[in-house]
């Protein structure tokens, strides 16, 4: 439907959904106005139109309002009474009248609010007076939804806050040095490394010290490092679950749960579970660098940023706990809780609000995970390079969770795309002997002779191949990144010249 707002034409739904609900107003503001105002600050935002009617088969009607000035200011009035909503984050912009004909409609565009504002609540009832949107209509939030919205309104991140229960024994001493052993190689030399245990946990954000002085594990602390046994003493719906589904007949073929009692249960230890049998499930095609093979691609990379993803954004005080599910097409990845931003902004990149910003900052010392906010859209980028489906961002509500759902091809598709690209390399490995038949040459004239107008990595690839089995060599093997480097056929060297 459309309607003209100062002399332009805009469109508004012909159905009532996610992010848009009619209201007739024929009396004036309707009292279910404020539930939907309630429910579309505490979910994604969205659009009140006033003068709109719903017919019994679900589409609507545009019948207007006899004074829309009037309904504005009774608007204006109430959203700004503390006795009535909480907070108004309105905006003169967010409100506007717009016509169809003699026919006027009041719209109210209600956005987000920011998570320090949630939850938005009526009638100065934070328990029976919170709403959130699913589907087409509003309902009341639970208790549970009520003290996660309070949780990701603290200042602090969630799990900085300290676990009064427990003690620097609570922490599982191998973690801890695997832990360690991992820092160690992603950042040697790192100045937290010659420090004790204590000291590095202190330092990382696992450990802190409370108000009797007393050293205690802080809930990053118990999630990262803690066992299964003790963390749900403090997280009583914490659960870990990585599935594997290839075969149709069973109910999975691989399977790694925080409460099998087979190993620690921590997030640490999922982690590089759940992706080292994700990897093996990968195609890795052959390359080599500097004459060692390596074993990873773009798609290891988006899928490590996925599995951190899940973990560090999770309320592991919420039911259902983090599932992973690796079937023979995709990886699922649901954990419990929200957005802390606004789903576009998810996706487009550039805001980093992580729920567990601790546990992001242990990951990225052992270089897993992103600060930037940039997850999300280079795991979509990497899929559009492979020529993928996108990926599927959802979040529902009652209880929160957020699933990202990666299609991948299967097994015989990774296959055959993988034998495409090593004849496409083999047929260009042929190529550079060929030309190098006529002399040595440089990379530039290599490219220039293959047609190329630039250097790819597919030719340097290529060419340390050659390297790497002995059919070509450096004309300056002591200079191996000299700009003035050549190659050639080792059949073809050059004799020294007399004297």
């Amino acid at each position: 439907m459309w309607l003209s707002k100062g002399g332009l034409m805009i469109q508004i739904d012909s159905r009532e959904t996610m992010h848009f609900e009619a209201k007739l107003a024929r009396g004036g503001l309707p009292r279910s106005l404020w539930e939907t105002y309630s429910a579309f600050a505490n979910t994604d935002g969205g659009t009140i139109a006033l003068g709109v009617k719903e017919r019994p088969d679900k589409t609507l009607e545009i019948v207007g309002v006899e004074d829309p000035d009037r309904l504005m200011r009774d608007f204006w009035n109430t959203v700004n009474d503390r006795s009535k909503v909480s907070l108004n984050i309105m905006s003169d912009r967010n409100v506007s009248i717009a016509r169809e004909g003699s026919k006027a409609v009041v719209l109210i565009r209600v956005p987000r609010a920011e998570r320090f504002a949630r939850p938005i609540y009526l009638n100065r009832d934070l328990n029976g007076g919170v709403f959130r949107r699913n589907g087409e209509g509003d309902y009341r939030c639970t208790s549970e939804e009520i003290r996660a919205m309070l949780r990701d309104a603290e200042g602090k991140s969630q799990d900085l806050n300290l676990v009064d229960w427990a003690s620097t024994g609570t922490l599982d001493v191998d973690s801890v040095h695997r832990y360690r052993n991992r820092m160690q190689s992603c950042r040697p030399g790192h100045v937290w490394l010659g420090l004790d245990d204590e000291t590095f946990l202190l330092r990382l954000g696992a450990l802190g010290y409370d108000r009797d002085g007393v050293l205690r594990p802080t809930r990053a602390g118990i999630l990262m490092f803690g066992t299964e046994y003790n963390i749900v003493r403090e997280f009583p719906a914490y659960f870990l679950d990585y599935q594997e589904k290839f075969d149709a007949g069973t109910r999975w073929t691989d399977r790694l749960y925080s409460t099998s009692g087979e190993w620690s249960g921590n997030v640490f230890d999922f982690y590089f579970g759940a992706y080292n049998r994700i990897a093996r499930t990968l195609k890795t095609p052959f390359r080599m660098k500097v004459g060692n093979r390596i074993d990873d691609t773009p798609v290891h990379n988006a899928i490590r940023e996925a599995l951190a993803n899940c973990l560090v954004n999770a309320d592991y005080y919420q039911t259902r706990g983090v599932v992973v599910i690796r079937d023979s097409d995709s990886l699922s990845l649901s954990n419990p809780g929200g957005f802390r931003v606004p789903i576009a902004t998810a996706l487009s990149g550039g805001v980093s609000d992580p729920r567990n910003a601790t546990l992001l900052k242990m990951f990225n010392l052992i270089d897993v995970g992103e600060r930037t906010g940039s997850g999300i859209p280079s795991i979509r980028e990497t899929w559009q390079q492979m020529k993928w489906p996108d990926i599927s961002v959802v979040e529902e509500s009652d209880p929160e969770r957020t699933t990202i759902r990666l299609l991948l091809p299967s097994a015989q598709q990774q296959e055959t795309r993988q034998e495409t690209r090593q004849e496409i390399r083999g047929g260009m490995r042929e190529r550079i002997l060929t030309i190098l038949s006529d002399g040595e040459k440089s990379r530039r004239e290599i490219s220039m002779a293959l047609g190329q107008k630039k250097i790819t990595g597919r030719l340097n690839q290529c060419i340390i191949q050659l390297l790497a089995s002995g059919e070509i060599e450096m004309s300056m093997p002591d200079k191996p990144q000299s700009r003035f480097q050549t190659y050639r056929k080792t059949s073809q060297k050059r004799s020294c010249p007399s004297v």
